[in-house]
C-alpha cells in the first residue's frame, strides 16, 4: 500500500488531490488563477469543503479565465452571489474580480503571471524535507514577501497562510513529508 501524507485522509476526492496536483509544478496562467481562486476561497475553510465544490466553482467562473472574470459586472455578482454551489461570500467575490484584474497588469508587465510568481523561487521548486506534518509551517518568510508584494499591486484575501498554500498547491514548495510515495 501507498504511504500518503496524513492529511490525504481516506477521500478519493483528497487522495486524487494530493497524489495528482498538490506539490507539482504549474505554470499555466489559467490554471494559477485558478488557485489563486480557490485558495482565496478556502480562507478560513477547510480545502476538502473548496474540493467538493471545485467543479461548481469552475463553471461559475467561466474556467476561470481571468479575461472574463476581470470583466464581471453587478449581474454576474449576483448571479454567484445566489449560486449555492459555491462559497457565496460578497467580500470573496468581489475580491476575485479585483484579483483577476491585477493577474492582468501582473501579465502585462512580466508577460505572464507564470514569470511573475516563479521569480520569488527562482523557478525552482523549493523542496522541503519535513519528517512529519505538524512540521509543515502555515506560513514562512518567504510566503510573507510574496503576500506583501501581491497586497502592494492590489490583490485582495493574500494574507502570507493563503499565499503558502497557493505556493504548495502549484508546487513552488513541495512540502510532501519525506516518506510520502508521491515526493517528487
Amino acid at each position: 500500500m501507498l504511504k500518503r501524507c496524513n492529511w490525504a485522509g481516506e477521500e478519493k476526492i483528497y487522495q486524487d488531490y494530493h497524489d495528482k496536483e498538490w506539490g507539482k509544478p504549474v505554470h499555466d496562467d489559467y490554471v494559477l488563477f485558478e488557485f489563486l481562486i480557490l485558495e482565496t476561497f478556502q480562507a478560513g475553510l477547510s480545502w476538502i469543503t473548496i474540493l467538493k465544490k471545485r467543479e461548481n466553482f469552475k463553471i461559475a467562473f467561466d474556467n476561470f479565465d481571468f479575461n472574463k472574470v476581470a470583466n464581471y459586472n453587478d449581474n454576474k455578482f449576483n448571479e454567484l452571489i445566489n449560486n449555492s454551489g459555491i462559497v457565496r461570500n460578497k467580500l470573496k467575490i468581489k475580491a476575485s474580480v479585483t484579483n483577476a484584474q491585477c493577474f492582468m497588469e501582473i501579465i502585462k508587465e512580466f508577460g505572464s503571471f507564470n514569470k511573475y510568481i516563479w521569480q520569488f523561487v527562482n523557478n525552482s521548486t523549493i523542496v522541503n524535507n519535513f519528517i512529519v506534518e505538524t512540521q509543515i509551517p502555515a506560513n514562512t518568510p518567504l510566503s510573507d514577501a510574496v503576500s506583501k508584494d501581491l497586497k502592494k499591486r492590489g490583490f485582495k484575501f493574500v494574507g502570507s497562510t493563503v499565499v503558502y498554500a497557493f505556493m504548495q498547491a502549484i508546487g513552488m514548495v513541495n512540502d510532501h513529508v519525506v516518506d510520502c510515495y508521491f515526493r517528487f
